[in-house]
């Protein structure tokens, strides 16, 4: 059975939901605590890798939303540092499965490392909150 270790927000509603898909689709999830993980910047980039500074972020930060912090005017170590400081600015869920990382629930990113058949219900938006509130 292959292993994903899940980075997540607890309590996150999209989180759990990502979560019970790839339990449901036979992989063994291993959720840990985005905000309590000891990272560095090597660490944390290795999530990163071949995907655009801007998609690094979590869209839903009160950081972000309230234009404090700008994804799109930062340089990677801008960016690394920021996230460091502040973990709720990290697109999530962070997950490594082998040696494969990925940053975000995207359906054609997750589908590439797991061989998995979305239920037809699940195919919609899988990333964003669901709550018309913040899930920051």
């Amino acid at each position: 059975m292959t292993t994903v270790f899940f980075y997540e927000k607890p309590g996150c509603i999209n989180n759990t939901r990502q979560k019970k898909l790839l339990q449901d689709a036979g992989y063994e999830v291993v959720a840990r605590n985005l905000f309590t993980e000891s990272w560095t910047a090597e660490r944390l980039a290795l999530f990163f890798q071949g995907i655009p500074v801007s998609e690094w972020f979590n869209r839903s930060a009160p950081q972000v939303k309230d234009g404090l912090v700008v994804p799109e005017q930062l340089s990677a170590d801008q960016a690394m540092e920021l996230m460091l400081d502040m973990p709720l600015l990290i697109r999530r869920p962070l997950m490594q499965i082998g040696e494969q990382y990925l940053a975000g629930f995207d359906v054609d990113r997750v589908n590439q490392a797991l061989v998995i058949s979305w239920p037809e219900s699940e195919k919609g938006e899988l990333e964003r909150c669901p709550r018309t509130i913040t899930c920051s």
